[in-house]
């Protein structure tokens, strides 16, 4: 306990670090306020609930602002969603590859494309935003006197919202601590935690209390887990060979190259996710039909066998497909022969590649399992007596964001706090010990 107050007062002692997380305070405020502001002419207490499916699972991303149908109902998402484009495009056209081969010129470029294809993605979200969640009812007729206005102005505040959420976004990044995407993602997760653990609480009877525990328990396990996995790599020894440069000697020393285990984080079970909203639109337009009918009500449901067995399958196979684009073994390959290094006991070239391409495809494996698993959780954790909200942190898209931008949040402090040190030690210039123990040695 002692520890951590030291480690606070360090943390707020530094003040570049400590403007900065108030930054970040204000900014998750200023969110949070948003989520709460009812789109003008929208009877509030008459909107459609967003219980299961992929409202639900919105609702949870978006802290709840999804429901109420806020300025912020499409918060970050489409943002999200052109920037996954725009990274899928990346990989498939020769234009795009070049821009991503300029640098920061290419990289701005790059971003005005995402936040153009987010203002179209948001507008047609929004349109069936609005069609889903407002029912004829909740349009307020003395604000506005036709449904077009109604849509047209709708439309056009959502997409003023997610803009300001993306703004928000970057300035976090800019002049906060964290990710700012991402920050706001977990706040609006985060958000739902209190009151489904409460809810949870009170749903269980006295006789009950002993089950509640052990849920804490295991959900503490289960987090433990997936910071183990999420910070697991393997190492792949590199070996620079001597260079006689003039009169002196470069390389020699013996580095390692990182691979993580779950590279590809937290997009597999995004674009999974994606993808199984298919069976149940598919069943929707076929619903006469026995096969059409089967897939509405079994993929509709998050928590059927069949919808998890699909998710699962779906998650191992976009794990290797995000691996494979986030890591290219020839480029490593060529970059390694390039800077003279070598694997130790194995050929320069494309022995070297197909090594490199064998370690990945083996600790991506159990990398895509677990995730899998991770997905699948929530499903067996409601099956086993939870309530459908706390059973959502027990794993699933929520699980693995939290943890990831918990993890990256606390790097960057620490980062900040050893550049505090450094700075400290060049002012004083206390290196004598250092060095006297270097010379003893």
């Amino acid at each position: 306990m002692n520890k951590l107050i030291t480690t606070l007062k360090e943390i707020f002692s530094i003040e570049d670090l400590r403007v900065r997380i108030i930054n970040t305070f204000l900014f998750l405020a200023i969110f949070r306020l948003g989520s709460y502001v009812v789109l003008p002419g929208v009877d509030a207490d008459k909107l459609n609930a967003a219980d299961g499916g992929i409202f639900g699972l919105l609702d949870t991303f978006l802290g709840g602002a999804f429901s109420k149908a806020s300025i912020f109902g499409l918060g970050i998402m489409p943002y999200i969603t052109a920037s996954i484009v725009l990274q899928l495009l990346t990989v498939a056209l020769p234009y795009f590859q070049r821009l991503q081969k300029e640098g920061e010129s290419g990289r701005k470029k790059i971003n005005q494309y995402t936040r153009v294809l987010t203002v179209f993605i948001t507008a047609a979200q929004g349109l069936g935003y609005l069609s889903a969640t407002v029912p004829q009812e909740a349009i307020m007729t003395s604000v506005f006197e036709s449904n077009t206005l109604f849509y047209a102005s709708s439309i056009f505040t959502l997409v003023a919202g997610t803009m300001f959420c993306m703004w928000l976004g970057e300035k976090i990044t800019e002049k906060g601590i964290g990710n700012g995407i991402s920050m706001l993602i977990m706040i609006g997760i985060i958000s739902r935690f209190p009151r489904a653990i409460i809810s949870e609480a009170v749903s269980r009877s006295m006789s009950g209390a002993m089950i509640f525990m052990l849920e804490l328990v295991a959900l503490v396990f289960v987090v433990m887990l997936v910071v183990m996995f999420t910070q697991a790599t393997r190492r792949i020894p590199i070996q620079y060979a001597r260079q006689m440069v003039g009169n002196k000697v470069y390389g020699g020393q013996r580095q390692f190259l990182p691979i993580k285990v779950i590279t590809a984080g937290v997009m597999p079970i995004i674009f999974a996710q994606s993808l199984m909203f298919l069976p149940t639109l598919i069943g929707q337009y076929f619903r006469d039909s026995s096969v059409g009918n089967f897939l509405a009500v079994t993929f509709n449901d998050q928590f059927s066998w069949q919808y998890n067995l699909m998710f699962a399958v779906l998650i191992i196979i976009f794990t290797f497909f995000y691996t494979a684009i986030a890591i290219n073994p020839q480029q490593i390959s060529d970059d390694m022969k390039r800077n003279n290094g070598f694997i130790p006991g194995v050929k320069p070239g494309e022995d070297t590649t197909s090594h490199i391409a064998d370690v990945i495809d083996r600790i991506t494996l159990p990398g895509a399992l677990f995730l899998a698993v991770i997905a699948i959780i929530p499903a067996l954790g409601q099956s086993l007596g939870m309530s459908r909200e706390f059973s959502q942190f027990f794993g699933g898209t929520s699980l693995l964001i939290m943890v990831g931008v918990v993890l990256d949040t606390l790097q960057q402090i620490d980062s900040y706090r050893a550049m505090r040190h450094y700075e400290s030690l060049m002012k004083t210039g206390n290196f004598t010990a250092r060095e006297e123990g270097v010379v003893a040695a």
